[in-house]
């Protein structure tokens, strides 16, 4: 600091970021002495230089001692095995010029989620980077990338084997994996670089490491495809007049949308798992009513195997009901389970449920708890009880028709 008044008169630098001491598993500091020190270019050799950075970094939360473990450089080595087989999939994806296809209007609803998923993740990613929760903000990159990205959007997107896609849902797609690689960019630089430039095509000084930071503004600066274009000019004509309050909200409404639809398909997957019923044997759904999640409709017939779904105005007792966002589907699976076997399982789940339930009233009927307790906690309380209590309705039509 006295060096930066004396010879450029001012201040160097605002900000100290003080990091804890490397300590083993056990909690022992690391010294030669103990010989529990490994040697950095062996981690590199075995785990490449992006994994033993990234394991370096989920071990180190803001302010505290960093308790290392090999293992986690294992893990920042499997992150980027998942990145770059990520990265093989799309540029093995066929395009095609059709459209209007059913598996095109599908993809819409996904893309338009994983728009506002990103923007907000980013939006996320920045304020974290500026509070300096370096750990924090790499784990929720590790969340958006292997779970909405991998685990969910590229299995919806993805073409049946043989199959095209458009080549507009393509170019989305690649702007969308080169928003995530510029994010991810500080953590794990070599694969974000070998990717940038391989997946399309660029100039020698076209690096990554100079390419401008994704804007949550709106959504977010995609890539360079005349799609992506047109998409960023809409966005910020949508930004100016509707204001970022309300595309705040717009975006919340339609990523807590899918949040339910990430319900409803790990529920039928679950359904499925629990009495053995194989995932190559469609499985037909109903509505109860039709609602938000119906433009999602094509995404969980195609990750469940189910037959269309159809919407049914009168419910029947033996249909397995399920909730997901408040909105509620039958499962029809007569004939292939043991009605025995399924009217235990729901007795058991309906006195634990209302185990759960007698145990939130008796929360919510404390003075002391409800005279101290923040609003929002008890929102969430009020919450679990009203869910409560329609899951015991569920339960009890269900046994009663069986």
């Amino acid at each position: 600091i006295i060096a930066g008044y004396e010879y450029r008169g001012e201040k160097p630098f605002t900000n100290v970021y003080l990091t804890g001491i490397v300590r083993d598993k056990l909690g022992r500091k690391m010294s030669k002495s103990l010989g529990n020190s490994p040697d950095p270019l062996d981690l590199i050799e075995k785990y490449g230089a992006d994994g033993v950075r990234t394991g370096m970094l989920f071990s180190s939360p803001a302010g505290n001692d960093l308790p290392f473990d090999e293992g986690l450089c294992e893990q920042g080595r499997n992150f980027a095995n998942k990145i770059w087989n990520a990265f093989r999939l799309i540029q093995g994806w066929n395009q095609s010029d059709a459209s209007g296809t059913p598996d095109e209007r599908d993809h819409s609803a996904t893309l338009e989620w994983f728009k506002n998923k990103l923007a907000a993740e980013i939006e996320n990613i920045d304020d974290l980077f500026s509070k300096y929760r370096i750990s924090e903000a790499l784990l929720a990159i590790y969340k958006l990338i292997w779970d909405d990205f991998c685990s969910w959007y590229l299995e919806i997107v993805k073409p049946p084997l043989g199959q095209s896609m458009t080549k507009e849902t393509f170019e989305v797609s690649v702007d969308y994996f080169e928003a995530l690689m510029k994010v991810l960019h500080p953590f794990m630089p070599f694969i974000t670089e070998e990717i940038w430039h391989s997946i399309r095509e660029r100039g020698e000084r076209d690096c990554i490491i100079v390419a401008e930071w994704p804007s949550a503004v709106g959504s977010f600066a995609v890539g360079s495809s005349a799609v992506g274009s047109r998409q960023r000019r809409a966005e910020s004509v949508e930004a100016s007049a509707l204001g970022s309050n309300h595309l705040a909200s717009e975006r919340s409404t339609i990523i807590q949308t899918f949040e339910a639809v990430q319900a409803l398909v790990t529920g039928i997957r679950n359904l499925r798992k629990s009495k053995n019923i194989p995932n190559r044997e469609p499985l037909t759904v109903f509505a109860s009513r039709e609602g938000s999640l119906d433009r999602f409709h094509g995404v969980v017939e195609k990750l469940c195997n189910l037959n269309p779904i159809a919407v049914v105005s009168e419910k029947s007792s033996d249909l397995v009901p399920m909730l997901a966002g408040g909105h509620e589907y039958l499962i029809d699976i007569r004939g292939k389970v043991n009605q025995d076997e399924e009217r235990k399982r729901i007795e058991e789940e309906l006195n634990y449920t209302r185990g759960f339930l007698e145990s939130v009233n008796k929360k919510l009927s404390n003075e002391k708890f409800m005279a101290n307790a923040k609003p929002e906690v008890v929102a969430s309380e009020n919450k679990k009880k009203s869910d409560a209590e329609s899951k015991i309705k569920m339960l009890e039509e269900q046994l009663a028709g069986m």
